[in-house]
């Protein structure tokens, strides 16, 4: 299973905000952001954290790249 945090990334910039100001305003660890930039799987607290910052749902952060999908240059990929 893939996850692709994406939308998160072009949320962001909908809302001006960097990824330091993001981490800082919602409390979540360097470690955490490291992950989400890696596309790797964090607990469901930093997702609501970012939810409760960013004045989002969890489908507007990630989206669920099916097995056999991949993602280059950050768009998904269907083989």
């Amino acid at each position: 299973m893939t996850i692709s945090y994406n939308k998160l990334w072009k949320l962001m910039i909908d809302k001006n905000i960097n990824k330091t100001k993001l981490r800082e305003e919602a409390g979540i660890s360097s470690n955490a952001m490291a992950k989400l930039g890696k596309n790797e799987s964090v607990q469901l607290e930093v997702l609501a954290k970012i939810c409760k910052t960013l004045d989002c749902d969890f489908g507007d952060l990630i989206e669920y790249v099916p097995q056999g999908d991949s993602i280059e240059d950050g768009e998904i990929k269907h083989d």
